[in-house]
């Protein structure tokens, strides 16, 4: 009886300092939010776009997927810029992103402020975007004869980097299977045809690269082989 006692005291307090989970290996999920422009032209415009996302998860917070974009980035104004460029890019990008999130290093309790954190996640990857204008004025009125340079199509390489959280909820059985996503990507691009004007042929080269905003709201949805996560937490 002895025995019993002490062997079940000793799992009890094993329990309460060492937990082990089970977890989804995949989840697709979708979204739309809001970019903004960072490029040659003065004014950052905004455009809407949606995504989809397909993740394998090597923990509950870390992950590697693919992300499909597709939707338009604007900037400058006709009638506000001085030099009275404008370009609507009706853009298509597809990258690989590594995340890796707050619970993956830290101690937490599901039910303090460190568990409702524990998605706060950054990550990088590597991608390819596919420039369309739809839209631009490439007059130069203060020299007609000679308009400004670039193409309306064209691919370019881009990094994204990524900062967010996730806000996790189980099913029926107890396991998260569901997600709510907030994400701010910012993509720095290696070309000129994100705004379609190859400044690099232009006396007044700006001498950084192109940049758009992909912030956004979306849903996962995990599912698949069930994986074993073992995490230390404490418990208040």
């Amino acid at each position: 009886m002895k025995r019993i006692l002490i062997s079940t005291l000793f799992s009890a307090l094993a329990f309460s300092s060492f937990a082990q989970s089970n977890f989804y290996k995949f989840s697709v999920g979708a979204g739309a939010g809001i970019t903004q422009s960072f490029a040659d032209l003065k004014k950052h415009d905004f455009g809407l776009a949606g995504y989809a996302t397909l993740d394998y998860l090597f923990t509950p917070y870390l992950s590697l997927g693919l992300e499909l974009q597709k939707g338009e980035i604007n900037g400058g104004d006709v009638n506000a810029a001085p030099d009275d460029r404008q370009f609507i890019n009706g853009y298509q990008a597809v990258s690989v992103n590594g995340k890796i999130s707050l619970g993956q290093f830290i101690d937490f309790d599901y039910n303090s402020l460190s568990g409702k954190l524990r998605g706060l996640y950054f990550g990088s990857g590597l991608g390819i975007i596919q420039n369309k204008m739809t839209g631009i004025r490439r007059v130069n009125v203060k020299d007609p004869d000679h308009p400004y340079p670039g193409e309306d199509s064209s691919n370019d390489v881009y990094f994204p980097l990524n900062l967010g959280i996730n806000f996790f909820f189980p099913d029926r059985e107890g396991f998260y299977r569901y997600t709510l996503n907030i994400n701010c990507q910012s993509n720095i691009t290696l070309g000129e045809g994100l705004d379609g004007y190859d400044n690099s042929s232009l006396t007044h080269k700006s001498g950084t690269p192109d940049i758009y905003n992909f912030y956004t709201i979306g849903f996962k949805y995990s599912f698949g082989k069930l994986g074993l996560y073992k995490k230390t937490f404490r418990r208040f």
